[in-house]
């Protein structure tokens, strides 16, 4: 049985506003970001691209972001709002986004992330000239307060899914074409659903392909699902065994290298963090 209840100042169908084939559905669930949400929709709103829905899912927030939400939406009929019945965590979330989405492009967005202003144009130019149906960028990473850390992460030009089992692409950066490849939707598991995600869509894409410039800004927050280490770690392993049915020393492998990944991301960030004081 579906948990959500859709919001009744949802706002009016953006397919009367723009053709299916060129709209751009943009999946945002929500729970507590009150003090980033606003930055984050400015964002979308921002974009050179006008085509687009934007599709919030509040997993029950217990703070003002579905007030500060609903008051963007008084302004902009592009603003899709549905909330669940009771926290189910991102995955559950954005299954229900990628349900609701109209558009033929499905990109995907996190709550208190950022993106450039031709973040969509460029990715959607991309795409179509290269007869690309899953592509994702470069991002950069900024600490609570919005000050760049100047750290850039890059990925290879092209990946395909065994060198994607030792990469996991910024969720904020990350775009596929529903028309080519079908909707995807993904176990609730708590963390890391969203590489689950893209391993389910590579297995259909064949590749994903990436635009070589920062589109988007990863937002570093202190006590977020995704600044425990050691917990993600051991959410690789699931990941590993349980969804992908991988060997086990195939999966000792990886496990490894992504911890090594880990750690020197995290060596990385203090340097550059002890440099911007």
């Amino acid at each position: 049985m579906e948990t959500y209840i859709k919001s009744i100042n949802e706002g009016t169908n953006s397919m009367d506003l723009f053709d299916k084939k060129e709209l751009v559905s943009i999946i945002i669930p929500v729970y507590n970001t009150e003090k980033y949400i606003a930055e984050t929709i400015k964002s979308i709103q921002a974009q050179s691209y006008k085509k687009w829905e934007a599709i919030f899912i509040d997993d029950c927030s217990i703070d003002d972001s579905s007030k500060i939400i609903h008051d963007f939406m008084k302004n902009d009929k592009r603003l899709r709002y549905f909330k669940t019945e009771q926290n189910s965590g991102a995955a559950v979330a954005r299954n229900k986004g990628v349900k609701e989405a109209r558009g033929n492009f499905i990109a995907f967005l996190d709550d208190d992330d950022l993106w450039y202003s031709e973040k969509l144009e460029k990715q959607i130019e991309f795409m179509k000239e290269n007869n690309y149906s899953f592509v994702c960028s470069y991002y950069d990473k900024i600490d609570e307060e919005g000050r760049n850390l100047g750290v850039v992460v890059k990925n290879k030009s092209k990946l395909n899914y065994n060198r994607l089992l030792k990469n996991n692409p910024g969720n904020s950066t990350v775009m596929y074409n529903s028309d080519l490849l079908g909707k995807t939707y993904i176990p609730s598991i708590r963390k890391r659903n969203d590489y689950i995600m893209w391993l389910r869509v590579i297995k259909k894409a064949k590749s994903l392909n990436t635009i070589p410039i920062v589109l988007a800004s990863h937002r570093v927050r202190t006590n977020s699902l995704s600044s425990n280490k050691r917990s993600l770690v051991k959410y690789h392993w699931i990941i590993y065994r349980k969804h992908e049915r991988l060997g086990i020393i195939r999966s000792i492998y990886l496990i490894t290298h992504y911890a090594f990944k880990t750690v020197l991301a995290k060596f990385k960030y203090l340097v550059m963090k002890r440099k911007k004081r």
